[in-house]
């Protein structure tokens, strides 16, 4: 069987749009489109459906045009003699005999450049030609837990091809060699659950700004035969409200052919007058603690730039009548309550509180929403850093859950109520000796 599916493709790349049209009309299959689209519904059908009817059409096919081929050249008999044929001369395929010598097509097995087919073998999804795309392209947001290694299918639109209301995009695609040891070659984050993916993420087709995952009403994605799981809604619990589902990447690994054969994607998708469109990408995912580690090596600001920013904040305002003598900063973490071990916070947050970014990172591994725990604005994780003058304070005040920055940027620690009553007034300490 595996011969004959070789076989069968082999004859099917070598078919003129004619022979693919008339094959794709004998299985009730769309006949329109260009000449590469042609090719790739027939091998999709050669690799998923070719029933011994199917294959003996492409057969059929294959020898009538070939033996009109031949029939063309032949001359009669009685006028000249029949020359002698060379081996060179036989009315063979050069894609369909293997010894045969001369160029291939783009599209034989042995000559095959996988990446080039990424995006162009798409029905449903199809993409117009890069001279004829002129609008801009649509962006999707980076996601920290996600390195992209390759990008197997631009963010390409779901076109409805009817008025139905429920709607299926199939895209085919090949993973190269090399994409395919590196997901066999990944550690396993889980048991089941490899590092490197492949995921299908989905956004509207806007192209005004990078766009977050969102999904169409009623999705459902298939990959070659199975169903592959999407993320479900959050419970709710509040009457009236209605629950929320995360939009995350969706990983098809697991469902996939790890190997030279063609992967068949297939969304299914709510036509309800938003636009949408998916992108397929092969990416590393990372955990909290290599993001964490990631921040340590890159993120921590400077004690003394730290300390230059205390000053600015308490520094008077002239247009203000109050002036501010210090500011109190505590060293408990907003989030679990417990003492900072990592302080950070974003570069555009307003504030000197801290968090802790162990914490912060685990929380937005399982559901990521990256929005500051202090004051409820958007902390994205490339705009971490972690404070290394309250790292240096952490280290020297043990005996503290608070401190107050005063104006010349020294600070004190703050005692509690008991601790103050029966204890003398605690100096003050100059930054410059914790540094």
């Amino acid at each position: 069987m595996a011969a004959e599916l070789v076989e069968a493709k082999n004859m099917v790349m070598s078919f003129r749009v004619s022979d693919l049209q008339m094959l794709l009309g004998y299985v009730g299959r769309s006949k329109s489109g260009l000449k590469h689209e042609l090719v790739t519904r027939a091998l999709q059908l050669v690799q998923f459906d070719c029933s011994p009817e199917v294959f003996k059409k492409i057969k059929e096919l294959y020898e009538t045009r070939y033996s009109k081929k031949a029939t063309d050249v032949v001359v009669p008999a009685a006028t000249v003699p029949p020359p002698h044929r060379s081996p060179d001369s036989l009315a063979v395929h050069p894609s369909y005999d293997h010894g045969a010598p001369g160029p291939r097509t783009s599209l034989s097995p042995t000559n095959m450049d996988y990446p080039a087919l990424y995006g162009k073998h798409v029905n449903g999804l199809s993409r117009l030609p890069p001279k004829i795309m002129t609008k801009p392209e649509v962006r999707l947001v980076k996601l920290p837990f996600y390195d992209v290694v390759d990008e197997l299918l631009k963010p390409t639109e779901l076109v409805a091809q009817n008025s139905e209301k429920l709607q299926d995009s199939p895209c085919v695609f090949v993973l190269s060699p090399r994409q395919v040891d590196l997901i066999k070659n990944s550690r396993d984050l889980h048991p089941g659950t490899k590092s490197v993916q492949v995921v299908l993420r989905i956004c509207y087709t806007d192209t005004s700004c990078p766009q977050e995952d969102q999904y169409p009403p009623n999705i459902a994605v298939k990959v070659n035969h199975n169903y592959c799981s999407v993320p479900g809604y959050y419970p709710s619990n509040k009457p009236g409200v209605e629950p929320k589902r995360p939009c995350r990447p969706i990983n098809l690994t697991n469902l996939m052919y790890l190997s030279s054969a063609s992967n068949r994607v297939t969304v299914t998708w709510g036509n309800y007058g938003k636009s949408y469109s998916v992108g397929l990408y092969l990416v590393r995912q990372r955990t909290s603690s290599e993001l964490l580690q990631r921040l340590k090596t890159i993120g921590v600001k400077h004690p003394e730039l730290c300390k230059t920013l205390v000053r600015e904040k308490l520094r008077l305002d002239p247009d203000s009548e109050i002036a501010t003598t210090g500011v109190r900063v505590s060293l408990i973490c907003p989030l679990v309550k417990m003492r900072l071990t990592v302080p950070c916070r974003a570069e555009t947050c307003a504030h000197l509180q801290c968090f802790d970014a162990v914490f912060y990172l685990q929380m937005n591994e399982k559901k990521p929403t990256w929005t500051c725990p202090v004051c409820d604005k958007p902390a994205q994780y490339d705009q971490l850093i972690i404070d290394g003058l309250l790292s240096k304070i952490l280290s020297e005040c043990k005996d503290a859950d608070e401190i107050e920055f005063l104006v010349d940027g020294s600070w004190r620690p703050i005692k509690a109520e008991k601790e103050r009553s029966s204890s003398p007034v605690c100096p003050i300490l100059d930054l410059g000796i914790c540094l």
